[in-house]
């Protein structure tokens, strides 16, 4: 996957398609992105260069509550591969 500004951009797309506010805020936050699941709004580190929001969203995605058939096409195939990506590594460990 490249770290660029498209990347970001198609994560960022998921989160939102699956109902969620993402924000960019500055905190103290205790890892690099904040969860507030009744009101599905996610609040990621201001501060974080793109490489670091892209690395945060691969993180924070497989553990949203996403229902697949709300997503785009384009989304559908992102979130897809970022699950199977899942998936491999933990039946690596």
């Amino acid at each position: 996957m490249k770290y660029n500004q498209s990347t970001l951009d198609k994560l960022e797309r998921i989160v939102e398609e699956a109902g969620y506010v993402l924000r960019y805020e500055r905190g103290t936050f205790q890892s690099s992105y904040c969860i507030l699941e009744q009101k599905k709004v996610v609040v990621l580190n201001k501060f974080l260069q793109s490489e670091g929001r892209i690395n945060t969203l691969l993180d924070l995605i497989p553990q949203l509550e996403i229902r697949f058939e709300l997503l785009s096409e384009d989304s559908k195939k992102l979130y897809s591969g970022i699950n199977s990506k899942l998936a491999a590594k933990e039946n690596n460990n």
